[in-house]
């Protein structure tokens, strides 16, 4: 009869063992489940409260231990966004195209491209530039050109995007900004006397950037520099072109004529003193056209835009002697 209570007693042991053993397992997947969302919630944390450093370290220390995990590729797109507001664009762009690379068919692999777009055009930019209100047409083009680009990527592929609209709205920014900074260098070109160059600057923005504010700056440029180089047909022709489309510009008359400047460079006499200091000082006035304040509707919109940014009249002025000296410090 002792028989039962030993066998009892038996399979009260081997059950107790099996459930041990299988609680271990259990265990060891219910803390690794636990220790992954902990992480995720921490960082989430993190990113909520701004504090973008530790929100990468989470982040990083997630996807590292937890490739494969439910929260890895959602980890991977918040690491682009971390890196980004971190203003750490190098790093931003590199996480986007590693989460293009690995997941090109994911649901939110839109969300890489648009973000690849945001952070090329801020990549390079200085703590002042990212802070003070800078003129941003004036910066190398590179980035903004790289930037168009990778929008226009996102539009190719997703046109149904969410990211869509916006990609299209800075896209037109882009363009404006490019097709701006093409004047710029027009008006740097008249200062050194290359009439040329100004006139296939002027004319690479009115053939490729047609409905961009600069376009008649574009055609301005053209014309004041055919006149330079004494080809007056083709200064007339963009003249024309100039009082028929945009009779408001600043270069004209009222009557549509233009305000041509007085004389070239090459034809100024040059005193000692411009020739010691090479042109530095007694520069002759040279043209210099941005008319931003009437054909761009920010400026229109906004005129602190424009007294922040926009190339005044004064500047094509010529300096003072002591303004020159101290490369601007004093007026």
């Amino acid at each position: 009869m002792r028989v039962y209570p030993i066998l009892a007693a038996l399979m009260i042991v081997l059950l107790s063992g099996c459930s041990l053993f299988g609680s271990k397992d259990d265990q060891a997947s219910a803390e690794e489940n636990t220790t992954e969302k902990l992480l995720y919630d921490s960082a989430q944390s993190f990113l909520r409260s701004g504090q973008w450093e530790s929100a990468i370290s989470n982040l990083q220390l997630l996807e590292e231990n937890f490739p494969f995990g439910n929260y890895a590729e959602q980890a991977q797109l918040e690491l682009i966004y971390a890196h980004y507001k971190n203003f750490e664009t190098g790093a931003a762009i590199a996480s986007a195209d590693r989460f293009i690379r690995l997941h090109p068919q994911h649901r939110q692999v839109d969300y890489a491209y648009y973000m690849k777009g945001l952070a090329t055009f801020t990549q390079g930019k200085g703590i002042f530039e990212r802070f003070l209100p800078t003129d941003l047409t004036r910066r190398d083009p590179g980035p903004a050109r790289e930037s168009f680009s990778h929008f226009a990527q996102l539009l190719a592929r997703y046109p149904n995007s969410i990211y869509a609209p916006d990609a299209k709205k800075r896209m037109i920014y882009l363009r404006n900004l490019l097709a701006r900074y093409e004047i710029h260098v027009a008006n740097y070109y008249f200062k050194r006397g290359a009439y040329l160059a100004a006139a296939n600057r002027g004319r690479y923005v009115v053939e490729n950037f047609q409905k961009t504010p600069a376009v008649p700056d574009g055609l301005a440029v053209m014309t004041q520099a055919y006149k330079f180089l004494g080809m007056e047909k083709l200064s007339e022709q963009n003249r024309t072109v100039l009082a028929q489309n945009f009779p408001e510009h600043p270069a004209l008359n009222d009557d549509g004529s233009f305000r041509y400047a007085d004389s070239s460079i090459e034809e100024e006499d040059k005193s000692w003193l411009a020739t010691l200091t090479f042109g530095l000082l007694e520069r002759p006035d040279t043209p210099a056209y941005d008319s931003r304040e009437i054909y761009n509707s920010v400026y229109l919109e906004d005129p602190r835009v424009a007294s922040q940014t926009t190339t005044t009249s004064a500047e094509s002025k010529q300096k003072s002697l002591a303004n020159r000296l101290s490369f601007g410090l004093f007026n």
